[in-house]
């Protein structure tokens, strides 16, 4: 527990360190605590909370902007306590004006995250690869970026800043917002929606230098681009935010049909009980059992 409690502590330096790193930092989407610790298991670097992961596991609705920014902290103080890799947390739009966003920024970095990016969308927001979205004046979400980074406390806290006018203003306008968001003081750029590997291509060439974020959307507006071509462009963030989310939903969606179907559990389909105790961390609980175990007085 105290070696976890001192990795959350340095989940801002240790993202850094991966950033710093010739290979692009891979970061599935967790959706709740347990997602968390199986993409951990699974070898990955870092957490990414997603927000649409977010709104579908918490509310059991989509993504438009409903999740409130406590919750979404309170989601995000879960599953930095659940890892001991670094999370890297959707923000949304920083929930208000830039006064609003110093407070989230506050808030996400008590919850020990190591990295936020948030948006130039308009408030209530919706999932970057659905239709209907709108963008605040450049300049407004520039004064963000500028009180978000005045609100670090840790200048080892990583801010990323996105954008969704891609779809609203077009390809080169997009690309002159997060030109002015970068000269702000972000981080890392989140170019969202691109539409063509070709676009993707002249991202990477515009920000020479500027480390990027790669949203590999499951079905989304952005088309598949291989890994090794992102890692040639130095992207230095991909996130899947969406793979743990669809593979569970459509494994539980199989394993009802059949318990109704066949009015017993698919068994040979289930992860075995002792190996489910041992995934969410029981064998943790009993060495600490025995570690502090007092006896009866």
């Amino acid at each position: 527990m105290s070696d976890l409690l001192s990795q959350r502590r340095g989940a801002p330096k240790a993202l850094r360190d991966l950033l710093a790193d010739a290979e692009p930092v891979l970061a599935p989407g967790a959706y709740d605590a347990l997602s968390a610790r199986l993409i951990e298991s699974a070898g990955f670097p870092a957490v990414y909370m997603t927000g649409f992961g977010t709104s579908a596991s918490y509310l059991g609705r989509p993504d438009v902007g409903l999740m409130t920014m406590a919750e979404m902290v309170d989601q995000a103080r879960r599953i930095v306590q659940a890892v001991g890799v670094p999370v890297i947390a959707d923000a949304d739009t920083g929930y208000g004006n830039p006064i609003n966003v110093i407070r989230t920024v506050q808030a996400y970095e008590n919850a020990g995250v190591a990295a936020i990016h948030i948006e130039d969308q308009v408030a209530p927001k919706r999932c970057g690869h659905m239709e209907g979205k709108q963008v605040i004046p450049a300049e407004d979400m520039v004064q963000k970026v500028r009180a978000a980074v005045a609100a670090k406390s840790s200048p080892d806290f990583t801010l990323i800043a996105r954008t969704d006018a891609r779809a609203v203003e077009g390809f080169q306008p997009a690309l002159d917002r997060v030109r002015r968001y970068r000269d702000a003081g972000a981080d890392i750029i989140f170019f969202e929606a691109p539409q063509t590997e070709a676009e993707v291509a002249t991202i990477a060439e515009e920000f020479r230098g500027t480390p990027l974020m790669f949203n590999w959307a499951e079905g989304g507006k952005t088309p598949p681009v291989p890994l090794s071509r992102l890692r040639e462009l130095n992207y230095r963030i991909v996130i899947f935010p969406v793979t743990a989310l669809l593979a569970a939903t459509r494994a539980v969606q199989d394993a009802l049909t059949a318990l109704r179907r066949d009015g017993t559990p698919p068994m040979e389909h289930l992860v075995p009980f002792p190996d489910f105790l041992d995934a969410i961390g029981l064998p943790e609980i009993r060495d600490l059992e025995q570690r502090f175990q007092t006896g009866i007085s």
